[in-house]
């Protein structure tokens, strides 16, 4: 991927602490220190962010995770942070009666009223990307990620996106993701089956 947008746009900060913290649950805290030392991110030991960030630190430290321990260990890493990303947003964001409501619902309402809460907030996780989602029986959450970054990257948005439906819509459902890179962005397709 080539293009840069002019300014990053800011996204959460729980990219980055989530990321974080799935690789020290990985490894332990001294080895997962050693590897931020070592691929030049380590201004996140002991200073994680608090405030929105800009989506350039979370892609960065996404481009030196593959780098250098490898697409597959970092899928894996960012699928259990989209997990905790998850976490945080059922336990601090998402209101409790909202989800009481959800899971009342038949799958398929739980999952529109779901997303559509998501899309008034994908700004957040999407940056200078689009979000978009289908319904019905078989709905397509859709995600292009403008800022360059690995295609790895979408095994964050699996593991937030996967976690939510479980949690508030279905606990069978299975979500499928394709990430096809193209010259200017990544395009991340998770076709749920409710």
């Amino acid at each position: 991927m080539t293009a840069t947008p002019a300014t990053p746009s800011k996204i959460g900060p729980n990219s980055i602490i989530q990321t974080c913290n799935a690789l020290e649950a990985s490894m332990g805290k001294e080895e997962a220190e050693a590897l931020l030392s070592r691929i030049g991110q380590g201004h996140f030991i002991g200073n994680l962010p608090t405030d929105m960030t800009d989506e350039s630190k979370f892609h960065a430290l996404v481009t030196a995770l593959d780098t250098e321990i490898g697409a597959k260990k970092t899928e894996a890493i960012l699928e259990e942070s989209g997990r905790r990303t998850a976490e945080y947003l059922l336990r601090v964001r998402i209101p409790g009666l909202f989800q009481k409501f959800l899971k009342l619902l038949p799958a398929g309402p739980a999952f529109s009223l779901l997303f559509f809460a998501i899309s008034k907030n994908a700004w957040t996780f999407a940056g200078s990307g689009e979000f978009a989602y289908t319904t019905g029986k078989n709905p397509v959450i859709t995600l292009k990620v403008i800022h360059p970054s690995r295609p790895s990257v979408g095994s964050f948005f699996l593991g937030t996106f996967t976690h939510l439906v479980h949690a508030l819509v279905n606990t069978k459902a299975a979500i499928t993701p394709t990430i096809q890179p193209s010259a200017s962005s990544l395009n991340c397709t998770y076709r749920v089956s409710l």
